[in-house]
């Protein structure tokens, strides 16, 4: 049983699949300060919400579980080239949702 509480392969992959459908739906070419980007980012990240939501309702996330998740998705996001203060937004954002 204390064994499972360390297994977070789960939400390792999961927090790097949710890095890879933002990579893919929001290209670093985009300006932060454009008022498109902030439209398109709102939509992007309802729809990623809606993910955490359906992954937190089937698996049950402890503090390790989040924090795997959570530095997975930072760390493949800073790895696409992503700037390290958006990347850390980000992340805040889905931790508190977690």
């Amino acid at each position: 049983m204390l064994l499972g509480w360390f297994n977070a392969k789960e939400a390792h992959r999961f927090g790097g699949d949710l890095a890879r459908f933002f990579i893919e739906r929001m290209p670093l070419t985009h300006e932060k300060t454009d008022k498109k980007f902030a439209a398109k980012a709102q939509k992007l990240l309802t729809k990623i919400d809606i993910d955490v939501q359906r992954f937190k309702a089937s698996h049950p996330l402890n503090i390790y579980t989040r924090a795997r998740l959570g530095q997975q998705f930072k760390w493949t996001l800073k790895d696409a080239g992503y700037d390290p203060t958006y990347v850390d937004e980000l992340t805040a954002w889905l931790v508190k949702r977690l």
